[in-house]
């Protein structure tokens, strides 16, 4: 049998790249990373211009799902959000001027992240191991039990319960 010789491992970036772009799956995620690249150097240059220029690092921008030409940027805190929301029409003017359409742009605060850590109980049951009847559900098995006839399947089974508890 005669099988296909194996790539080439000597590939440059650029040959990479190219097959991302070809493959099925790879491409859109790709293009889309692309894209945010694109938009925040752009969005830095616009800052710039307005004099925001060291917001930058705080922001995380992207184009709103749904809406066209909706530029939506997320930001860490309400001070930052009311800068930008007073610069806003500067900074749609600046992207334009840098050749991105952008009709509006939505200013909203990150969620903080909670202060508190949620753990499962799963990791506390697995190690707990069934701690049998307590002293109420043991009377009461050993009432039944009194009561119950020896000979009986039931009587049996409750002694078998009580033994293994």
């Amino acid at each position: 049998m005669n099988f296909a010789a194996k790539p080439s491992r000597k590939q440059t970036a650029h040959e990479w790249v190219d097959y991302l772009r070809e493959s099925d799956g790879l491409g859109g995620i790709l293009a889309k990373t692309e894209d945010l690249a694109r938009l925040r150097s752009i969005l830095g240059l616009a800052l710039a211009k307005t004099g925001l220029d060291h917001l930058l690092p705080k922001i995380e921008a992207g184009w709103r799902s749904g809406g066209q030409n909706e530029l939506f940027l997320l930001v860490g805190s309400a001070s930052i959000a009311s800068r930008l929301q007073q610069t806003l029409p500067s900074i749609i003017k600046e992207l334009d001027g840098l050749g991105l359409q952008c009709s509006a742009i939505k200013v909203r605060v990150k969620p903080a992240p909670p202060s508190w850590e949620v753990k499962s109980r799963a990791q506390d049951q697995k190690n707990q191991k069934p701690q049998g009847f307590n002293e109420v559900a043991k009377k009461s098995w050993k009432d039944l039990l009194d009561k119950l006839s020896p000979d009986s399947e039931l009587y049996k089974t409750v002694q078998k319960l009580l033994q293994s508890k």
